[in-house]
């Protein structure tokens, strides 16, 4: 791919990530604060079926940059988000064969993203369903090594912040 043969500039690099679209994947629910935050820094996205995931990015052709058709990263990186530590372990005590069927699939990097939790939360206890908190932690430290899955607690404030600068370094570190 001529990304990975080129020596792009520090300036080329800038545009390249500048021009970077954030796939949202079509079945995403509540991320009005996501999308709205993405409108207000004026950072591209669009609305995408992924197969797995909840966001990833694409490159557009640049002629000007080498780029000659569009690039997916989505079977390259994702991002799954959960929206709390409730909905996580309702994922897991409910529905576990489907989340970790979704884990079979991918492909490349998958960050798993939980807003409004942390790890602590879990091991104390600070969450409201009925998972007992060391299943809770057992299944995703399983999770985490079973499937080299990466794990990720954030203010839900700062997720649009997580996801776009999580794909401009691995874009940067790509095309290295």
């Amino acid at each position: 791919m001529i990304l990975k043969n080129y020596k792009y500039t520090s300036d080329e690099i800038k545009r390249l990530v500048k021009s970077m679209i954030i796939l949202v994947d079509t079945r995403e629910q509540k991320n009005d604060h996501i999308i709205t935050q993405l409108k207000n820094k004026a950072i591209n996205y669009d609305n995408f079926k992924l197969d797995f995931g909840d966001y990833s990015f694409m490159l557009p052709a640049n002629d000007s940059l080498g780029i000659t058709r569009d690039i997916y990263f989505n079977k390259e990186i994702v991002i799954e988000r959960k929206n709390s530590l409730e909905e996580l372990s309702g994922n897991l005590s409910k529905d576990r064969n489907r989340f970790e069927n979704e884990l079979l699939r991918k492909q490349g990097k998958f960050i798993l993203l939980i807003e409004n939790g942390s790890i602590d939360d879990i091991i104390n206890g600070k969450y409201k369903t009925q998972m007992n908190n060391n299943a809770f932690l057992a299944s995703l430290l399983t999770f985490q090594h079973r499937y080299n899955i990466s794990i990720a607690y954030i203010n839900k404030a700062n997720t649009y912040k997580y996801i776009c600068n999580m794909f401009a370094y691995y874009l940067k570190e790509w095309i290295k």
